[in-house]
């Protein structure tokens, strides 16, 4: 099986890079399933019912999140009967919606999805590391195939969490961050690794923003409202190759195209 995880959508740029080549993606690499992260997807800051609908139309199978998530507050309904659209499982108890989903293809193979947030330099709720482990073994009772996006702004968060968790899950993805890191990797018990995915969004900007705003806020330190760039965009993702057998990964592929 291969499964295509798509770094963070951006805004409309993003949405529409997608749709143009998601059909080319998936018939280029043989893939059997899309997960995204969609935190971002409206206006940058959060996601809508109906973006998230217009997501599962293009062929997405699973939309995971992060911080953002709570940006637009129709989702809040939405996100307690829509089980594909992930919060990170973290939250606090009482959180509306769901960290953790079970995907089934139509061979009857299943993947779980498992969305964590890291608490370094972010909001400072319950342990990922413990927290996913909990998550990891009711996810491994209806799949050996499981799929982490380790939502955090640390590298070294990320990473630990992929070698705590190595050989207990298929692949640990990092999202946040938005700039694709090239340290891909399978570590010695069979989970894939990369500290971020990158974004799928406008290139020429500061992770998703216009330059000129991002760099007048560094340089004055006053809020600035961000808007999303314009101009070219990029398509970050990765391809993740799974023994089915054993629910490990036999390889992981960076994906960068430029649009």
């Amino acid at each position: 099986m291969k499964i295509l995880f798509i770094g963070d959508i951006i805004g409309e740029p993003g949405r529409n890079t997608v749709a143009r080549l998601l059909p080319q993606v998936r018939s280029q690499h043989d893939i059997e399933m899309v997960i995204a992260n969609g935190e971002n997807a409206a206006a940058g800051f959060g996601i809508t019912p109906k973006i998230a609908e217009d997501l599962f139309e293009l062929g997405i199978d699973v939309i995971t999140s992060g911080n953002h998530i709570w940006d637009k507050k129709e989702v809040m309904e939405y996100l307690g009967r829509e089980p594909r659209l992930l919060r990170p499982a973290n939250y606090p108890g009482g959180a509306p919606g769901v960290g953790s989903y079970v995907w089934e293809a139509d061979s009857g193979e299943r993947v779980g999805v498992l969305n964590l947030s890291g608490r370094v330099f972010m909001t400072p709720i319950d342990c990922p590391f413990q927290v996913g482990k909990k998550e990891v073994a009711k996810l491994r009772e209806k799949s050996d195939i499981v799929i982490v996006d380790f939502h955090a702004e640390a590298t070294s968060e990320k990473v630990a969490f992929g070698w705590y968790i190595d050989g207990q899950v298929t692949a640990v993805i990092g999202t946040h961050t938005h700039v694709q890191t090239a340290d891909e990797r399978i570590l010695p018990n069979g989970t894939a690794c990369i500290t971020d995915v990158g974004m799928t969004g406008p290139s020429d900007s500061v992770i998703g923003i216009k330059t000129e705003t991002a760099i007048e806020k560094f340089l004055t330190g006053t809020p600035k409202r961000f808007e999303i760039a314009k101009g070219p965009t990029v398509f970050n993702a990765v391809v993740i190759t799974v023994d089915g057998k054993y629910g490990t990964a036999k390889k992981i592929e960076r994906i960068n195209i430029k649009d």
